[in-house]
């Protein structure tokens, strides 16, 4: 399950992925509003590629676990990467469902495939009805709230928010499958899996860990890092379904708001969609360069 990704490129070649797979990585926190750097660091390196390799399992399905309440509604941070992974893995030949409670659902519901999943503190019963009709192959949580040590879940600001939030949490601790976390604060799905070290944030950390974690400054930003390495693995360029902007359209025309400002904006966590695109070119030179490198 945590095998590095195979390769049948020449040890140079080979060398050079994990270089610019790591600079990715790297990347992914450059900015640091909220100590995923530190995070970074105490994951091993190469976790992006190997959540990718986890996640591209063709004709079969992976659940996608997204939507983080504020003010009523949901952040834009979270559906925008969910929507871009949903859409390359439905390229890559996988099956993906999205997971989520309103009133995110009632958003998504007719666009993509969803399954509802009620908000209260306990999940068990829906996550194993979920994961007996799917048997999935991977569950992806990104930018989920998760569980803290008391079996609540709280914001960044740490408020109580357990009773607008869906448990999947029960997800991914009933899931026999690999599951795979995204976040950047601390407090998502998943982060349990370094507890340790994010206890010296300012964050309520939550419990619940998973078998790879990727971090990132905006957890929608970690859909270019799966891009990159999904279009090397397929052949086929991927970022296509890594613009935002449509998303951000779509969701805040529904509702949605900035998780930081709270505010109805086309923003990820305060920052200007144009920051996230340029993040993004960044990864696919990247992804160019490789693509194209002589043998």
């Amino acid at each position: 399950m945590n095998k590095p990704v195979s390769s049948s490129l020449t040890p140079d070649l080979a060398e050079n992925e994990q270089g610019e797979a790591t600079e990715i990585e790297t990347l992914l926190v450059a900015r640091n509003p909220r100590g995923m750097a530190l995070a970074r660091q105490a994951l091993q390196p190469g976790y992006l590629a190997r959540a990718a390799t986890l996640l591209h399992q063709p004709g079969r399905t992976v659940l996608i676990g997204t939507g983080f309440p504020v003010a009523g509604t949901f952040e834009t941070d979270g559906p925008v990467g969910a929507i871009a992974i949903y859409r390359m893995l439905q390229q890559l030949g996988v099956q993906p469902v999205l997971v989520c409670g309103d009133p995110l659902l009632s958003v998504l519901n007719g666009h993509f495939q969803v399954e509802a999943f009620p908000l209260g503190i306990d999940g068990q019963h829906r996550a194993a009805q979920l994961l007996a009709l799917y048997q999935p192959a991977a569950v992806l949580c990104i930018e989920r709230p998760g569980q803290a040590v008391d079996g609540r879940y709280y914001n960044m600001r740490h408020e109580d928010i357990s009773a607008k939030v869906a448990d999947l949490d029960a997800l991914m601790r009933l899931a026999t499958c690999p599951t795979v976390g995204i976040g950047d604060g601390g407090n998502e799905i998943g982060m349990g899996k370094i507890i340790d070290t994010i206890r010296a944030l300012d964050i309520r950390p939550a419990v619940t860990s998973c078998s790879e974690l990727i971090v990132a400054d905006v957890s929608n930003w970690a859909a270019y890092g799966l891009a990159y390495h999904w279009s090397l693995q397929s052949g086929v360029d991927l970022f296509g379904c890594c613009d935002a902007l449509p998303s951000l359209q779509f969701l805040s025309s529904h509702g949605s708001v900035d998780g930081v400002t709270r505010q109805n904006t086309l923003t990820e966590d305060g920052l200007s969609p144009d920051i996230g695109a340029q993040l993004c070119q960044q990864i696919y030179q990247l992804y160019q360069q490789h693509r194209f490198a002589p043998a």
